[in-house]
């Protein structure tokens, strides 16, 4: 996943802001949405951002399936990330 262009990610402290420079609208992400945003971003999609989240807390750990996916979702919502593009695909 990677941020739809014209999105930009700003830290403050523990939380960030993201900006959507089509709109003009700032959306701001608590500390734990920080760090499934940067999991997310780095590649390691899902399933490694529940991961990281249930590193970082782990008290976490029931609900941060639900609490990844919900944030996914939001974000897709909003228009503020896309999928990264496949690789070209390979000849058998």
């Amino acid at each position: 996943m990677s941020l739809r262009p014209g999105v930009t990610l700003t830290p403050i402290d523990e939380v960030a802001v993201l900006l959507d420079e089509h709109t003009g609208r700032y959306r701001q992400l608590n500390g734990t949405a920080v760090l499934v945003l940067r999991s997310l971003l780095a590649g390691r999609g899902p399933d490694g951002a529940v991961r990281d989240l249930v590193r970082a807390h782990p008290a976490a750990t029931p609900t941060a399936e639900a609490d990844v996916a919900e944030l996914v979702a939001c974000l897709r919502a909003a228009n503020l990330i896309v999928e990264a593009a496949a690789g070209p695909e390979r000849p058998l």
